[in-house]
């Protein structure tokens, strides 16, 4: 029998060994780890099939090297829809499979829990088989006979108890050690699984809700609701019957940061296991949430993109909040979009799978509109929240102080002195975008990247936001020598500044990458507004998802022109979503909001629609200009991009490339190559940049060219100084 194997290689194919010296009675089934001998070194890899055939001479293949698994770590739903992905992704299917394991288990560690050593009297042991005087021993022993189910050598010590004695006992047959692993309380829990009563729902989430429960097999459904209409609520409500039928619920979040909030919430209301997977979690605890997932002990998985890989033994939901956001598509690597797995996963298990958003990306509006997807409305807030109230402040020819105008600081002034909050949004970390000369007009750029470096303040330093490059500040120009250096631009520390001049009686919170870098950070800033006293926030993105902030009053868009006239065609519905989700955080209680977006282009006809109306007329009229250009989601694309340390060696690869594979196959109906060229950012992180667009109607000649491409690519000559990658479905850099 010949294996056949999947590697974490860059090759888009799979590799031939034999079984082991030493074979196994049974063979090992497809979804096994083996580890096997590769040039010069060991790989842990995955048992794709088994075959009687190779292309290569039997006597030249290699044997395994070990076998690590009995059973499959993967069921093959899971593993289908891996290989599934690749293809989809185009992919190499060795490097795809192995995203789908944690870490631990990719390095060959076993499939199991962590488990605690604990510490037990032995079955015949008692008091009377110690001398009167071994005092110490005594109390030891008793201390074992008082926990049947074990005791920890910590506790042990916390209790008076001498661990150190734990051997002496053990030699004299008294006491034994055992490897424990605790289960999660609650576990199998299906009748009473709340432990906090839901809340009332008013006429649309009843409708919404009505419209789930009927829901049998795999149903898709987009669930709009304008921010603070409940969609939380409807979660909650549609995981209690999935709890209650026994299964468990899948929820994808898109950061990091709303996880804590949203983990707090599920834990308030349900009785059952609640358990998070994202990045900053060890190895050790996403394998053990991994296998609490596979055991259906974790009853509700909360995670960040690559949770959509956990298996579930019961699966009963999947949900995706933000599902518009642009983190749930993965820029590097395996270029996977973890929202359209989802669908694809939901649909395999035969489960619902609710993607909930208040700006639905134009790709889910499309499908609800061809009938793919249910729409499902809220279009008011829950309790007696009113919508917040929209102004445009125009700021041409208006004195700015680090970007806050005359006009926004007094309504600050105004809504703090009522004893609520203010949140301002600037998407700029740092001090200032930039570092000028006075004299010459120089900026300081990055030496890696066609970018400007960033000042930072705290502490000083020059920062590249790209590619990661930190240097001190210069002292003096290194074009002209002049020392009169100086900011331009403003970031959110620059801000936070200002602020501080203004309102010095007045909590500054500033909420980016910089100032929540630090662990528990994030959470100790939300639980200073969550106290309710007056502050100001002031922060990027982190701010505009999902946070509920009951006492903000005022939200303000220091610069709402900011994407506006963006290169990208998709610009324009990222800078609507980011506005709109900015905007929702004003008025969520009954306090009533007010939004004010600073701009140099109040007649704007986006921002004009945006306060006038709501998102589905905007996405509407976007829809129109999409459909007319050809442009998703009337069309497909993918990015064939590539990069290397010489400026033109990219952009000549990936010419000959498409010139090559155009010569061997004419372009199918309905396809077209735009490029190659220069990406918008040429050189980044030392590398220079280029890309091939490939523009379908449908996917499948759109998957059938790329093919060819990439096997192109693997042959050619320059493909060793060239790096290149296949985007599907790209959602940025274009």
């Amino acid at each position: 029998m010949i294996l056949r194997i999947a590697l974490p290689t860059p090759l888009h194919r799979l590799f031939d060994y034999r079984l082991p010296v030493d074979p196994p009675a049974d063979p090992p089934a497809p979804g096994c780890r083996v580890r096997v001998p590769f040039g010069n070194r060991e790989l842990i890899g995955l048992i794709v099939e088994h075959s009687e055939h190779s292309e290569m001479p039997l006597t030249k293949l290699k044997p395994v090297l070990e076998i690590l698994d009995r059973e499959p770590v993967l069921d093959p739903l899971l593993f289908d829809l891996g290989r599934w992905a690749a293809r989809y992704y185009q992919h190499p299917i060795g490097d795809a499979l192995s995203q789908l394991l944690p870490v631990l288990l990719r390095q060959g560690r076993a499939a199991e829990f962590a488990h605690a050593t604990l510490w037990r009297a032995s079955a015949d042991a008692s008091l009377e088989r110690l001398s009167s005087s071994a005092h110490r021993q005594r109390e030891l022993l008793q201390l074992l006979l008082d926990h049947p189910q074990g005791i920890s050598t910590d506790a042990i010590r916390a209790e008076g108890g001498q661990p150190r004695l734990l051997t002496t006992l053990e030699e004299k047959g008294l006491a034994e050690s055992f490897a424990h692993h605790p289960q999660p309380a609650n576990a199998a829990l299906t009748e009473q699984v709340l432990q906090e009563a839901p809340l009332p729902l008013h006429d649309e989430q009843a409708a919404a809700m009505q419209a789930l429960q009927a829901a049998t097999g795999f149903t898709p459904f987009l669930l709009y609701g304008v921010t603070g209409s409940g969609k939380t609520e409807i979660y909650l409500q549609a995981i209690e019957r999935t709890l209650m039928a026994g299964r468990q619920a899948l929820v994808l979040v898109p950061e990091i940061g709303l996880t804590p909030q949203t983990l707090a919430r599920f834990r308030a209301r349900f009785r059952v296991p609640v358990h998070v997977l994202h990045s900053n979690l060890s190895d050790r605890e996403r394998l053990d949430t991994w296998l609490h997932a596979r055991h259906g002990s974790a009853r509700i998985v909360i995670g960040t993109r690559s949770a959509i890989f956990t298996p579930l033994k019961n699966p009963g939901l999947i949900i995706v909040d933000e599902e518009h956001d642009a983190s749930f598509k993965q820029q590097d690597g395996f270029r996977y979009h973890a929202r359209d797995l989802a669908v694809v996963r939901a649909n395999r298990e035969g489960i619902p799978i609710i993607l909930g958003s208040a700006t639905p990306a134009l790709e889910s509006l499309h499908n609800a509109a061809e009938g793919r997807y249910r729409l499902l409305r809220l279009s008011r807030r829950a309790g007696n929240a009113k919508p917040p109230r929209f102004e445009l402040l125009d700021i041409r020819q208006q004195p700015l102080d680090a970007g806050l105008s005359q006009e926004l600081m007094r309504r600050m002034h105004d809504h703090l002195g009522r004893g609520t909050q203010v949140m301002l949004f600037l998407n700029r970390r740092g001090f200032s975008p930039s570092l000028i000369c006075d004299q010459c007009g120089s900026v300081v750029d990055c030496t890696r990247c066609d970018a400007h470096m960033t000042l930072h303040r705290s502490p000083p330093h020059l920062h590249c936001h790209h590619c990661d490059r930190q240097t001190p500040i210069p002292r003096a120009c290194a074009q002209c020598g002049s020392t009169t250096l100086k900011p331009l631009g403003i970031g959110t520390e620059r801000a936070e500044d200002a602020l501080q001049r203004h309102f010095p009686d007045i909590p500054i919170l500033r909420v980016d990458r910089d100032s929540t870098a630090r662990k528990q950070s994030l959470e100790r800033i939300m639980a200073q507004v969550h106290s309710g006293e007056p502050c100001i926030l002031i922060g990027t993105q982190m701010l505009a998802k999902g946070h509920h902030f009951p006492r903000v009053t005022l939200v303000a868009i220091l610069d709402a022109d900011a994407g506006l006239f963006s290169a990208d065609f998709r610009g324009m519905e990222k800078t609507a979503q980011l506005i709109l989700q900015v905007a929702g955080r004003a008025g969520r209680a009954d306090h009533p909001g007010e939004v004010l977006l600073q701009t140099l282009h109040a007649e704007h006809p986006m921002l004009q629609t945006l306060i006038s109306s709501d998102y589905l007329t905007f996405a509407g009229q976007e829809m129109n200009l999409r459909r007319a250009g050809a442009l998703p989601p009337f069309a497909h694309h993918a990015l064939l991009r590539a990069e290397a340390t010489r400026q033109g060696w990219a952009e000549q690869f990936l010419r000959e490339l498409a010139a090559q594979t155009l010569q061997t196959r004419p372009l199918p109906p309905g396809v077209q190559t735009i490029g190659p060229f220069p990406s918008p950012m040429e050189k980044r992180g030392g590398l220079y940049r280029a890309q091939l667009l490939i523009a379908a109607r449908s996917r499948g000649p759109l998957h059938a060219l790329l093919a060819a491409l990439i096997g192109q690519a693997q042959a050619h000559p320059q493909g060793r100084r060239v790096r290149w990658t296949v985007d599907v479905d790209p959602v940025d850099n274009y």
